[in-house]
């Protein structure tokens, strides 16, 4: 699997995801930075199949109106701590590895549930 960190995620999840062995980049290391416009981020991830991990919005909307990114994890949780966020990873990622297959999902969650979405139907976990 590969992922796409934006901006105000934590490289300490970067790490976690690369010590998995799964590719894991920082918005910050490619294009123009912390500077990158979000429609090139979705660009990017696309062209090169990453899951864009975000807690910015604008992402959600674009997952719907743009179709892109194609692949989307989208963070509800406020300022989270660094162990919480990856301990939702850790506990997530044999979920994360079947969504990766296919072509296009969201996978959202907040203090209260997960909902994951193609972008026609919705599904609780």
């Amino acid at each position: 699997m590969k992922f796409l960190c934006d901006v105000h995620i934590s490289y300490k999840l970067v790490s976690f995801l690369s010590s998995c062995g799964f590719e894991a980049i920082h918005v910050n290391t490619i294009l123009d930075k912390w500077r990158t416009k979000d429609s090139d981020i979705c660009k990017y991830a696309d062209d090169n199949n990453f899951i864009v991990i975000t807690k910015d919005q604008d992402f959600k909307y674009t997952f719907f109106v743009n179709q892109s990114p194609k692949k989307l994890i989208k963070i509800n949780l406020g300022n989270v701590a660094n162990h919480e966020l990856i301990s939702l990873f850790s506990n997530n990622i044999k979920l994360f590895e079947e969504l990766y297959t296919s072509s296009r999902f969201m996978f959202e969650i907040d203090q209260n549930r997960i909902l994951i979405t193609d972008g026609t139907s919705l599904t609780s976990a």
